[in-house]
């Protein structure tokens, strides 16, 4: 993304400087007098609303007429264009942190790194991935306790794991910092756990090694979320060290299970209702992204999730196909046909019934996908992808966030190993996922997809046995967009951005929201950083350095505009 302005500096023409989305000290914008513009200006200074570039306020003479004429043309075609950019902070508080978090940026890029080279994955049950958990838990509690905040690490017990073994589940942190009660009190849930990840698997670095190429900052757990999570920090820490009152209470919820399902956090999130969450007004998080590349959203909706397995055996031990092939039911051609008859090529499930509960689309919910800022065929090219199942706008996102969707994930037992095997697996299992929305019922999901399955299964008149277990199930997350904390969000993304917010629901699920949700019974908003190209879970995941700088910038905005809105309510 290069210099990572505000506006894309390809289409705009100009060069900004890393970081902080403006020209750098002693950098000229181009043009004739003093810092690129037209000669005759006076020595006062202003933001320029089109480019977020410091400009001299000019008293133009009648030889500047023209150039100003065209300035402010391009301007008016910027604003047409939907192009946004930061707006200059009011003065106060705000414009010392924005300035102090400016200023150390490389200081917190560096802090992200440390971070960063913690392997700190919960996926894989490996004794020293899990000491490697423990050991960023306990990094995050050190940062928190250095902010003077108070941290309580909450033993979580131990995982029980298939074959027997057990795990130390990594504590809980419960930190707080604040407690005036004139203040409103928001509390932030963040994890610092990540998701496998291997060099040798496509990542162009090491994964645990922060590299910064272009303003992109490329390392596991960058933007899931582990940047999400110091964003804070970094923001807490401005407030700090420029001594300023903080406008809030602040209050974190950190983890360091979440891809693992979270164990351990619903039962203490019951326990704590009336304890840690009861002065609680509302809860952040910021483990999603953006639907554009340049443009702030904020997300109101997640998918739920159906997991499932279906195992086909016919023995434990693998068949040899010279000896074995033409003369029996092969588990993995049963499977195969099984795993096809999901869904089709047009992306719908196969499974009867599986529409019946979902929620119809409203007039008004049809607004906000035609309203929704995306380049479609930017999105396709970040995407990587040839192209979609839909050609517009609206259906494209309409089935990413408001429809259920079928993915196969992969059949265990299989050959996968480069070179050529005439194995005949004689017991595989295929795995798959159903998005849930609202109105579906999980129950009724599991049975109507267990016996489409038996269906498919009889006619195939196979030997095989043929077991369907549904592994996990996590409900859809609905959040009310008249709550205060999505007014205050959208008047911050205002302040750091010069942009209104896209409305957007995620098509992944964070279960974390609905348990928080509905368990308190307090009000949670997703505010996400990142940008839609940043590749959580995949490889090469990052987050732009400008998204990283910002995003700590909009939680102090985010921070005032909670507390304006508490003192007027």
């Amino acid at each position: 993304m290069g210099a990572l302005s505000p506006t894309d500096p390809q289409r705009m023409g100009f060069r900004a400087r890393g970081g902080n989305g403006g020209l750098g000290k002693g950098e000229e914008s181009g043009g004739g007098g003093t810092d690129g513009l037209p000669t005759g200006c006076g020595t006062g200074r202003e933001r320029d609303p089109g480019q977020g570039r410091e400009l001299l306020r000019c008293k133009p003479s009648r030889g500047t007429l023209k150039a100003l004429a065209e300035s402010l043309l391009a301007f008016l075609l910027l604003l047409v264009g939907g192009m946004f950019s930061a707006s200059t902070p009011p003065p106060g508080p705000l414009e010392k942190i924005f300035q102090y978090i400016d200023l150390h940026q490389d200081e917190f890029v560096q802090t992200l790194k440390e971070w960063v080279a913690v392997e700190s994955d919960s996926v894989q049950p490996a004794p020293r991935l899990r000491r490697e958990l423990l050991h960023m838990v306990g990094l995050a509690a050190d940062r928190l306790r250095g902010l003077g905040a108070r941290v309580a690490s909450v033993d979580a017990g131990f995982q029980q794991l298939p074959d027997g073994q057990t795990l130390p589940i990594p504590p809980i942190l419960l930190a707080e910092l604040g407690s005036d009660p004139k203040k409103p009190t928001v509390c932030f849930y963040g994890h610092l756990d990540v998701q496998p990840a291997r060099q040798e698997d496509g990542w162009l670095t090491d994964p645990y090694t922060l590299t910064e190429v272009d303003g992109k900052l490329y390392g596991r757990g960058t933007t899931d979320n582990k940047g999400p999570v110091l964003a804070w920090i970094n923001t807490v820490s401005a407030f700090k060290a420029l001594d300023e009152d903080l406008p809030v209470n602040i209050k974190f919820l950190i983890e360091g299970m979440e891809e693992a399902g979270s164990l351990a956090l619903e039962e203490l999130v019951r326990k704590e209702k009336s304890g840690f969450f009861s002065s609680v007004d509302c809860i952040v998080i910021s483990d999603n992204l953006w639907i554009s590349q340049r443009k702030p959203a904020l997300i109101y909706g997640t998918r739920g999730n159906s997991y499932f397995t279906v195992e086909v055996k016919c023995r434990d031990q693998d068949f040899h196909s010279g000896t074995f092939g033409g003369i029996l039911n092969e588990p993995m051609a049963d499977l195969v046909a099984l795993l096809g008859s999901l869904v089709d090529a047009s992306g719908r499930i196969l499974v009867p019934g599986i529409y019946e509960h979902v929620a119809p689309v409203t007039e008004e919910e049809k607004r906000v996908y035609e309203d929704t800022d995306l380049d479609m065929e930017e999105y396709r090219n970040s995407s990587q992808v040839k192209r979609f199942l839909f050609d517009t706008k609206e259906e494209l996102l309409m089935h990413l966030w408001r429809y259920p969707s079928l993915s196969i994930h992969g059949i265990e037992g299989a050959f996968h190993e480069p070179g050529a095997k005439t194995v005949i697996p004689g017991r595989v299992m295929g795995k798959f996922s159903i998005r849930l929305v609202p109105h579906m019922d999980m129950s009724v999901v599991e049975t109507q997809v267990k016996q489409h399955l038996e269906y498919i299964f009889s006619k195939r008149n196979s030997s095989n046995q043929m077991t369907v277990s549904m592994a996990l199930g996590l409900h859809p997350w609905i959040a009310n967009v008249s709550d205060r904390q999505y007014l205050a969000a959208k008047r911050a993304i205002r302040t750091v951005f010069g942009t209104e917010p896209d409305m957007i629901r995620d098509g992944s699920t964070i279960p974390i929201a609905k348990i928080l949700q509905d368990t308190t019974q307090k009000s949670v908003i997703m505010l996400p950083l990142g940008a839609v190209d940043d590749g959580e879970h995949s490889q090469n995941e990052k987050i732009n350095r400008w998204n990283y700088i910002e995003g700590s910038k909009l939680f102090a905005a985010f921070f005032l505009e909670m507390a304006k809105l508490h003192s007027s309510w």
